[in-house]
C-alpha cells in the first residue's frame, strides 16, 4: 500500500490533486492547518508544517511527500521565513528522519521570475532570479531538495508551478496556465518515474501562446500536457484585448510579481 502525504492539502492545488492522484493501493495522507474531512482512501491530519515533531509522526509509513503548503503569494520576511522556509526545512527533514524516499516540491515560475522575455523560454536549471520574498523561500526550497539529495538520498523534484486554476482569467495566463488535470498528470508522473535523483521542472500545460520555459525536464519524467489554454482564449481577449508587447506584465516570467506593487514596504 502506497501512503502518500499531501500538506497544504486544504488549498486550491491540494483540492484539485486529491481526485486525480486517487487510485486502488494508494493512501492519500491530507495534512493542512484547517480541518479536513478525509473519504474513501484518505487519512487527514490536522498539523502546521512548521511544526518538526508533528511533521515526523505524519512522514511514518509514507512513500512520497508533496509539499504544498505555505504562504501562497508577497507576505512579510518574518511570515515566508517562518511558514515557507522554516516550514519546508521541517518537511524534508521530517522525511529524512522517518525514512521516506521521495520528495515533490511545489515551487514556482517565481523563483525565477526576474527572467526577461528575450531569455524565454527559460531553461530548467538557470541561475535563480527570484521575483519577491515569495520567490526567494522558492529558491531555499530548490536549494534544501538539492542537500537533502545529495547528503542523504532524497529523490527531490522541484515543480516550478506557473498559473494553475480551473481555466485562464488573464491574457498572460493563456501562455502560463496549468489546468487541474494536466497538473494531476505532472504530479503522477513526479510521483511515478523511477529513481529521478534531483530535478527541476517547470509545471505549465500545451499551451498555443506559450513557449515561456523549458518542459524538457518535465517531459523526461513522462508528463505529457494535454490542454490548452487557447480554448478560452476567445472569452479572455474579449474581455481584456489582445495583448500589448509594451505591457510590463508580459516583460518578465514573474508577470505582477515583479512590479513596484509588491515593493516591500519602508516602516514610518
Amino acid at each position: 500500500m502506497q501512503i502518500i502525504l499531501i500538506t497544504g492539502a486544504a488549498g486550491r492545488i491540494g483540492t484539485m490533486l486529491r481526485t486525480r492522484l486517487a487510485q486502488p493501493g494508494r493512501t492519500l495522507r491530507l495534512l493542512d492547518t484547517s480541518a479536513i474531512t478525509a473519504g474513501p482512501g484518505e487519512e487527514a491530519v490536522t498539523a502546521s508544517v512548521t511544526d518538526l515533531d508533528a511533521m515526523t509522526q505524519a512522514c511514518q509509513n509514507v512513500t512520497a511527500v508533496i509539499h504544498l503548503a505555505g504562504i501562497a503569494s508577497e507576505a512579510p520576511w518574518p511570515q515566508i521565513r517562518e511558514v515557507n522556509i522554516d516550514g519546508t526545512y521541517a518537511v524534508f527533514e521530517a522525511a529524512r528522519r522517518a525514512g521516506v524516499g521521495r520528495v515533490v516540491y511545489a515551487s514556482s515560475n517565481h523563483a525565477a521570475g526576474f527572467r526577461p522575455r528575450a531569455d524565454f523560454p527559460v531553461p530548467e536549471y538557470e541561475f535563480p532570479a527570484p521575483d519577491t520574498y515569495y520567490g526567494v523561500s522558492k529558491v531555499v526550497g530548490e536549494a534544501l531538495a538539492s542537500l537533502y539529495h545529495s547528503r542523504y538520498g532524497l529523490d527531490a523534484i522541484c515543480v516550478r508551478i506557473l498559473t494553475c486554476g480551473e481555466r485562464p482569467h488573464t491574457v498572460r495566463a493563456l501562455s502560463t496556465w496549468l489546468s487541474p488535470d494536466d497538473a494531476g498528470r505532472l504530479f503522477e508522473a513526479c510521483l511515478s518515474v523511477p529513481s529521478p535523483g534531483f530535478r527541476v521542472i517547470f509545471g505549465v500545460s500545451a499551451n498555443t501562446r506559450g513557449g515561456w520555459v523549458s518542459l524538457d525536464e518535465a517531459r523526461a519524467l513522462g508528463y505529457q500536457p494535454r490542454d490548452d489554454a487557447e480554448a478560452y482564449a476567445a472569452g479572455v481577449i474579449a474581455a481584456h484585448g489582445e495583448p500589448d508587447p509594451a505591457d510590463p506584465v508580459l516583460a518578465y516570467l514573474g508577470g505582477e510579481f515583479t512590479l513596484p506593487g509588491k515593493d516591500a514596504e519602508i516602516p514610518a
